[in-house]
């Protein structure tokens, strides 16, 4: 979605982009916080490797979202927990996010008790590189669907989008979380956070089937989408 990039729209823009920075330095630090903490020392380069990675992103998608899809940036960074939200998401999105903060302290702790060591170094690269991948197809979901809020409900004049990785699975934003949850334990260096890991891809999937019930029902189009594109996450898979 393009957007015209008049001076005076831009300059509307300005206030709410720096908040949006904001917002990402207070995230950006409080998972500092959460790796840095439970490991104990400042010496943790996965730690800082996912810092930078997350700052960078953030900072590198919010810039280009306020250039090129602004209803969207509003969007992705308003509360997780919205009145036009289905109810099961507020509780769904709700405890997600602290299994996935929680997630993060235990991974720290893990991998400090074993001495940062237990991951070889060449699959935490990989882990770093399975992150990329997750910012990646990120963006690329965001470049074709102005309409990928955070929150299953749907929004005014939202279509069915079936260009893009939309072509190829239903729920592309998901598959590129799969990406994160495999990438991010290695990178941290914690085997068990990556067994954790299922659970939260299990997670992931029941939301996506009960999301699709909502879209079914109330997104016109979307029926014949989904028998045209038959897989949610992984081609030929699922």
């Amino acid at each position: 979605m393009s957007v015209d990039l008049t001076a005076p729209r831009f300059e509307r823009q300005e206030g709410p982009v720096v908040m949006y920075m904001l917002q990402l330095v207070v995230w950006t630090a409080f998972m500092a916080v959460l790796l840095l903490w439970p490991a104990g020392t400042l010496a943790y380069p996965g730690a800082w490797i996912f810092i930078g990675l997350f700052a960078g992103g953030g900072f590198g998608m919010v810039a280009w979202l306020a250039r090129h899809s602004p209803e969207l940036l509003r969007e992705r960074m308003a509360s997780p927990l919205q009145r036009a939200q289905a109810p099961w998401d507020r509780i769904w999105l709700s405890l997600f996010m602290l299994a996935f903060l929680g997630w993060l302290v235990f991974m720290a702790w893990d991998a400090a008790r074993t001495g940062f060591a237990a991951v070889p170094r060449w699959l935490q690269g990989l882990g770093a590189l399975a992150i990329l991948i997750d910012f990646a197809g990120t963006w690329w979901t965001f470049r074709e669907n102005a309409f990928a809020a955070p929150v299953v409900k749907i929004q005014t004049n939202q279509t069915v989008i079936d260009t893009g990785p939309y072509a190829f699975v239903r729920h592309p934003m998901y598959t590129s979380a799969l990406f994160l949850l495999v990438g991010l334990p290695l990178l941290l260096g914690s085997w068990w956070g990556l067994i954790i890991s299922v659970s939260l891809i299990l997670a992931i999937a029941w939301r996506a089937v009960h999301e699709e019930r909502t879209l079914r029902a109330e997104l016109p189009g979307y029926e014949a989408y989904i028998m045209r594109v038959r897989f949610r996450f992984i081609p030929r898979i699922w």
